[in-house]
């Protein structure tokens, strides 16, 4: 392979890489914008979030057309082909964090109908949490840095913990203020969507991994500290509509 093939070569990875990474800042974003909008009730706001999410979707279209391209004109072995493979799977898991991003801002909408209420602090410290894996993730990707990578997975629990705690404390707003149940099961919701931005954040830093070493992490390893899944399935599947 000649030099000038090498540098087109070089030069088709970085554009995807580029667009993961645009992805990973835009997802942060909206992750940042929704919670603003949800402090602040501010339905305009809540609605900015909903349409950017059409950003995400169109880059993540982008991200397989080079793919594409980098599949047709190189076909790419060893690592470029694993780094090709787990780029696209990032770009999806992205994606779903704008998606969970749009669903808060949908549940921020509802609750300023409703009339709003104080917002669960603990919501506030699962989104600067949530916010700080993407953010260390996407630096573990652009750095090739399997440790950072490694760390983030690692903080998962940790956000899990958070999520059972606001859980926990919502319920027991419930059963303080009774007329307020329907605003609350918002915030319920809105706490399962932060915690599954963290998953993504999780299963992106599992990608970033994997094309760093070539080794897979084993989810085995950590088990999973959310107590609350199974409980919230039903109400998890109307944010995913």
């Amino acid at each position: 392979m000649n030099d000038h093939i090498v540098k087109a070569y070089d030069h088709e990875l970085r554009d995807l890489r580029a667009i993961v990474s645009r992805m990973g800042g835009l997802a942060e974003d909206q992750l940042v914008a929704a919670m603003q909008a949800l402090a602040e009730f501010d339905t305009e706001k809540a609605e900015i979030v909903r349409n950017a999410d059409k950003q995400l979707d169109a880059l993540e279209i982008e991200a397989e057309k080079a793919a594409i391209v980098v599949f047709a004109r190189r076909a790419p072995v060893a690592d470029d082909l694993r780094e090709v493979v787990s780029s696209l799977k990032m770009t999806g898991l992205i994606e779903r964090m704008g998606d969970y991003a749009k669903n808060i801002a949908k549940r921020t909408l509802a609750v300023s109908e409703m009339g709003p209420v104080a917002v669960p602090q603990v919501l506030d410290q699962m989104a600067k949490d949530a916010r700080k894996m993407i953010q260390d993730v996407m630096d573990a990707y652009v750095h090739r840095n399997p440790d950072l990578a490694m760390a983030v997975w690692e903080r998962d629990e940790a956000l899990d913990n958070l999520h059972n705690s606001a859980y926990r404390t919502i319920l027991a707003r419930m059963m303080e203020t009774p007329d307020k149940i329907g605003v609350l099961t918002h915030f319920l919701m809105i706490a399962k969507n932060l915690e599954r931005i963290g998953d993504q954040a999780t299963n992106v830093a599992e990608q970033v991994y994997y094309t760093i070493t070539g080794v897979m992490l084993e989810e085995a390893r950590r088990p999973k500290h959310d107590l609350t899944s199974t409980e919230l399935v039903t109400e998890e599947n109307l944010d995913n509509e």
